[in-house]
């Protein structure tokens, strides 16, 4: 049932109960941190709108009247069960604060995750945070199962049921051992010599080989996979033991590349970039320490 629009507000109330304990509406104001006119104010208004008498006014102080000893009595009930879910709602804040369930993919997981995370533990030393890695698609199933709070996924769109924000940018490369004959290439690698070439890729499912499929496939070619690796620790140890062509994100692979032990090969036609974006159910939003760390993604 609706309630009727004579119930005050609860502000009203708790000033009403201010002034039965200190008798004064000036110092009822003081502890409320309003000024003297705008509690009378209050008072009058509230008075006007149940259209009886509250208070008892003289220059000694104010007291209730009958009436408002009866209003006192309700108020004081009705404060104490406001406060009572005050109290009950920073309880579940205070629980659902106290962890954060991430997974991401693994470029973000491996590259960017560890300076966002010890961020998040400067700002709130209290909450535990579990990190878990998965490739895109899989990072999708966890977060609309409800195993996750957050999400990092690589790849040119969110995928479907989530909403997400893009927090970084990347871009695929192909690498190869120094001592590969490509390794000193000078001209850019079609997409056409790209399909007849074996290559070293993540698996399906991956935003990496997402987005290499959607560009390859732009360019009416197609990849031909010699391995399919789960991991960038393992496609990068592929293309330094001489494989082949490996293709993996830049962000994975800035050390070899500037320490040489490993060469880019350049590539003609093909738009390899790519978003990095957090995603959550479509329908909700970030909240605590999720939106926090949404927020020290967006800094960095």
């Amino acid at each position: 049932m609706a309630l009727s629009p004579r119930v005050p507000e609860l502000s009203a109330l708790e000033l009403l109960l201010a002034v039965d304990r200190h008798g004064s509406v000036g110092r009822a104001a003081a502890e409320l941190g309003i000024s003297q006119p705008a509690a009378s104010a209050r008072i009058k208004g509230m008075e006007r709108h149940l259209g009886v008498a509250l208070l008892d006014r003289s220059p000694r102080g104010s007291r209730p009247t009958p009436a408002g000893l009866l209003v006192v009595g309700w108020a004081r009930r009705v404060v104490e069960a406001a406060e009572a879910l005050d109290a009950g709602i920073d309880a579940l804040r205070e629980r659902r604060d106290a962890r954060l369930r991430v997974v991401a993919s693994l470029t973000v997981a491996e590259y960017l995750m560890p300076g966002w995370l010890l961020a998040l533990a400067a700002a709130r030393p209290a909450t535990a945070v579990t990190l878990r890695t998965a490739n895109s698609t899989a990072v999708a199933e966890q977060l609309l199962a409800g195993e996750a709070d957050l999400g990092f996924v690589e790849g040119s769109h969110t995928p479907a049921g989530l909403t997400g924000a893009v927090v970084g940018a990347d871009r695929l490369v192909f690498v190869v051992a120094p001592s590969h004959p490509w390794a000193r290439r000078r001209t850019p690698v079609t997409a056409a010599e790209l399909a007849g070439t074996p290559l070293v890729l993540r698996e399906v499912g991956s935003g990496t080989r997402e987005v290499l499929d959607r560009a390859l496939g732009a360019a009416g070619v197609s990849a031909t996979p010699l391995l399919e690796l789960a991991s960038s620790t393992a496609l990068k140890a592929a293309a330094m033991s001489g494989a082949g062509l490996v293709c993996l994100s830049e962000l994975a692979v800035a050390d070899e590349l500037a320490s040489h032990r490993l060469v880019e090969v350049p590539m003609a036609d093909l738009d390899l970039h790519r978003p990095l974006r957090a995603v959550w159910p479509t329908g909700t939003r970030p909240t605590g320490p999720a939106r926090d760390l949404l927020t020290f993604t967006r800094k960095s």
